[in-house]
């Protein structure tokens, strides 16, 4: 079974194949389907919401399953008006590059201290126009880790996943860059997802009989 992942990031799209491997299915990323990739406006509030109009969206657009992630970034003893949230490359009306993205979660962590923080993620999977499977459990959510105000010393931010080099393990104390593959697999993809998958495997192949 061919799932499209509603995604252009080719790190989120790698983790996930990897973390997913185990299944009957081939993910494959948005810019392997070879069509035009509908640009889609993420207004929701929710991380659901937003992974709800993406991947409708890309449904329409392609004809084929597919699914949408997204996640929001939230933090401990912080104001309300500087949690991320869903916007955690938008900060006051703009959009950031990798590189302003660190320097400005960085900043806050200088300001505030290290920071515990942690994503709450969800996900839609479209099947076709009547089956539709969505999800925003506590077992999506990442394990808190803190966000710091000096970045990795010795290795370059990995494109697509910049707040890396300045989030921290909270048992081991390594920098996320630090992190064995399987480990850090683990942390860009929940265990929460693979069991997704395998509930809407089984399903399928209960409605199949």
């Amino acid at each position: 079974m061919r799932i499209i992942y509603g995604t252009g990031n080719p790190a989120k799209l790698s983790a996930m194949q990897r973390r997913l491997e185990g299944l009957n299915i081939e993910i494959i990323g948005l810019k392997d389907v070879g069509k035009e990739i509908p640009t889609v406006p993420e207004t929701g509030k929710t991380p659901l919401e937003n992974a709800r109009q993406k991947a409708l969206a890309y449904y329409k657009a392609f004809g084929e399953p597919v699914f949408s992630c997204d996640s929001g970034l939230y933090f401990d003893n912080v104001p309300d008006e500087i949690q991320p949230g869903v916007h955690v490359r938008n900060v006051n009306g703009k959009t950031l590059t990798d590189d302003e993205m660190i320097a400005y979660y960085g900043g806050l962590a200088k300001e505030y201290g290290d920071l515990t923080a942690r994503y709450r993620n969800a996900i839609c999977l479209v099947m076709d126009e009547e089956h539709i499977y969505e999800a925003m459990r506590d077992d999506m959510a990442s394990e808190p880790f803190l966000l710091v105000s000096k970045p990795h010393a010795y290795k370059q931010p990995k494109p697509g996943f910049p707040l890396d080099s300045l989030s921290v393990d909270i048992k081991t104390g390594k920098y996320y860059y630090d992190l064995e593959d399987e480990e850090l697999d683990k942390v860009a993809v929940e265990d929460g997802f693979l069991e997704f998958f395998e509930k809407v495997l089984q399903d399928i192949s209960c409605e199949d009989r």
